[in-house]
């Protein structure tokens, strides 16, 4: 059975997923909300640990940084396709913009017979969200799968909680954290990833690779060695760090 993971430490490198880690999962992307409670919580982490924190989410780095508001911190967007590091440089893994289009083109009569779906364009993916029509599940990620393949330009689905992203493949949580533990601050840290979805898979995976700490939120499988209950949970067991610095 999945444990509760060790008190957390502040030489710990941290990289935290987003929607249903550090906030509730909304119906619509747009519709969540970043509580002034959470962006205190992470500040003060990141000033704790000297500087050993980053956001690795599914969303866009401009919605991130937008959602952060004069908060900054190393920022992973898009999977890992999209990541600011600590010295505020910005590296992109570009996708081909011909086949996006053409998925776009493929989806549109698509969108309009079923408006339960909903599609977001992140720049360099495409997430095809199916939490307003559950029912459309399998059909929505038959769907993605089928258009990624025919596109015949290195993409891949990457699911999560009723969403399918297409996006380049090779690209992830995962290599986003390695990219990040090979520079300072946190190179020479013991990593931690916390998520709660099937994308935070690939970042368990590279932690655990490296004896990190793997932490899933929720109920579900996982390849995470840890478990926490909710997202109040995560703020709690965060909050303990900070412990270590009064």
């Amino acid at each position: 059975m999945p444990r509760l993971p060790p008190a957390p430490r502040l030489d710990w490198a941290y990289f935290l997923d987003v929607d249903g880690t550090l906030i509730d999962i909304a119906d619509t992307p747009d519709a969540v909300r970043v509580d002034t409670a959470l962006l205190d919580l992470i500040a003060r982490l990141h000033r704790a640990s000297a500087g050993a924190v980053a956001l690795v989410s599914g969303r866009a780095l401009s919605d991130l940084e937008h959602r952060l508001g004069a908060l900054r911190l190393p920022l992973a967007g898009q999977h890992g396709l999209e990541r600011r590091d600590a010295a505020g440089r910005l590296w992109i893994h570009a996708a081909p913009p011909e086949a996006k289009c053409a998925i776009k083109a493929e989806l549109a009569p698509v969108l309009a017979r079923h408006p339960g779906l909903l599609l977001e364009d992140k720049g360099l993916t495409l997430a095809l969200h199916y939490r307003l029509a559950p029912h459309l599940a399998s059909y929505a990620q038959r769907l993605m799968v089928r258009l990624a393949s025919a596109a015949d330009a290195g993409l891949e689905v990457q699911f999560g909680k009723r969403v399918a992203d297409v996006k380049p493949s090779g690209i992830d949580k995962g290599t986003a954290v390695a990219e990040y533990l090979a520079e300072s601050p946190f190179m020479g840290r013991t990593p931690v990833f916390i998520g709660d979805d099937l994308n935070d898979e690939h970042g368990f995976a590279e932690v655990n690779r490296l004896n990190g700490i793997s932490i899933k939120v929720g109920k579900g499988g996982s390849c995470a060695r840890f478990r926490l209950r909710d997202v109040a949970a995560v703020r709690r067991w965060l909050e303990d760090a900070l412990k270590c610095a009064k």
